[in-house]
């Protein structure tokens, strides 16, 4: 069973960065896609950055050049890189993991992720 555990959420002014780590057990990264998902107050929840088996990265347009996904495989854990935080950027953040080997080249649907982790708030004030 896949067991995904968020960290590094927090309280930072605009401009400001953040690192959020996942750490991930019961599962081989090979096997899987990882992608971050945000969920603001008020709206859906929405993806932000995924990366596949093979290495393949995604990002949503809201954050490209700001954020950087990327994984530490001997260590199990996923990350995002959070630079030139905005406002808008506020919400909880969750990582998810998908059973899949393939090259993705856009990022699954929320639904068709089969873990999810219980989320890191994100806070940024103006």
């Amino acid at each position: 069973q896949v067991h995904l555990v968020e960290s590094g959420g927090g309280s930072v002014q605009a401009g400001g960065s953040l690192r959020l780590s996942c750490a991930a057990s019961g599962y081989t990264y090979s096997d899987y896609y990882m992608g971050w998902f945000r969920q603001a107050p008020g709206k859906e929840r929405e993806g932000v950055a995924g990366i596949d088996g093979t290495g393949y990265v995604t990002y949503t347009d809201s954050v490209k050049g700001r954020f950087t996904i990327s994984q530490d495989n001997a260590k199990n854990t996923l990350y995002l890189q959070m630079n030139s935080l905005k406002p808008e950027d506020t919400a909880m953040y969750y990582c998810a993991a998908k059973a899949s080997r393939a090259r993705w080249y856009g990022m699954p649907s929320e639904r068709q992720f089969d873990h999810w982790g219980q989320g890191t708030r994100v806070t940024v004030s103006s």
